[in-house]
């Protein structure tokens, strides 16, 4: 089976490997032309200098892997392809899209006979070695055709990968999955917060983090990375307290807010990656400028 790969970042160029070492051939593009020749030089890939010569070099139908940003340099690149696909052809998009944009393209694509799947893709930079979480939506006959491929990526042929529901429901699913990621990052931060602020217990964080790996019930892979971390450097003095969020977070949120369901954790772990983004700090100076106002409160000055 061939397919082409367009994109090939940490998770893409990982997701080449992984696909070339189990006897999946790609062929592969990026813009930076480096990571072409490596993985070229490394995995065998079959290197293409250009969108157009990758889809050269696939048999039909041709089925085309984008792993790109979210947003416009997706759309743009499937609005590109449109032209030079034909009927029963078929794109995934693996980045992490907003799911109404997946049901949008696979409407968009339909129009063309062109099939979409919208994979929602974790495993990070471990997928490698680990193999990948795959959450797909698609028609079922795009499904069945893409199953050798996600039968590779995920960790064995018979776990870890799912076709579960028509075209968007893999990006829907994948942007709950980050949504709870959310919330379990944010427990345990408060709770680690906690421990170390304990200071007449002197609690050695790395211990405790290795010692819930075993039998608690808060064992997971992220306690898992936690361990590791803590077992280097527990003052983490060179970490700046900046929270990045990337889009899914903000998505759940929004989501729940339509549905009318509750998610108070989900909400509230989304507003403290908020306030860690807030170097201004605005909200905070008014906050002490009020209690000053009416009580008196000494102002610390910056």
């Amino acid at each position: 089976m061939r397919i082409a790969m367009i994109g090939l970042g940490k998770m893409g160029g990982n997701m080449v490997r992984r696909l070339c070492r189990g006897g999946v051939e790609v062929v592969g593009y990026n813009r930076s032309p480096e990571i072409v020749q490596q993985l070229a030089k490394e995995e065998g890939m079959i290197a293409a200098d250009s969108v157009t010569e990758a889809l050269g070099q696939l048999p039909s139908p041709r089925i085309v892997w984008l792993m790109l940003p979210c947003g416009d340099p997706t759309e743009q690149q499937i609005d590109a392809l449109i032209p030079q696909l034909s009927a029963g052809d078929i794109i995934i998009d693996g980045g992490n899209s907003n799911y109404h944009d997946s049901q949008r393209r696979g409407a968009w694509l339909k129009e063309h006979g062109i099939g979409f799947m919208d994979a929602g893709t974790s495993g990070g930079v471990w997928g490698l070695a680990n193999g990948y979480c795959l959450m797909v939506g698609a028609e079922p006959e795009v499904a069945a055709q893409l199953e050798p491929v996600l039968k590779v990526l995920a960790p064995a042929a018979d776990r870890g990968w799912a076709h579960v529901g028509p075209v968007g429901a893999g990006h829907f699913t994948k942007m709950i999955h980050n949504g709870i990621e959310y919330g379990m990052m944010q427990a345990f931060a408060e709770g680690f917060a906690l421990l170390k602020g304990k200071d007449e217990f002197n609690l050695d964080l790395a211990q405790v983090s290795e010692l819930w790996r075993h039998s608690s019930v808060v064992r997971s892979w992220l306690l898992d990375l936690t361990a590791e971390s803590l077992a280097e450097d527990q003052e983490l003095k060179a970490v700046s307290p900046f929270v990045a969020d990337s889009g899914e977070g903000r998505w759940t949120v929004v989501e729940s807010i339509d549905q009318g369901v509750a998610a108070p954790v989900i909400s509230l772990a989304l507003q403290m990656r908020f306030a860690s983004q807030d170097d201004e700090g605005y909200g905070n100076r008014l906050l002490a400028m009020m209690r000053n106002a009416f009580g008196g409160h000494a102002v610390k000055k910056s």
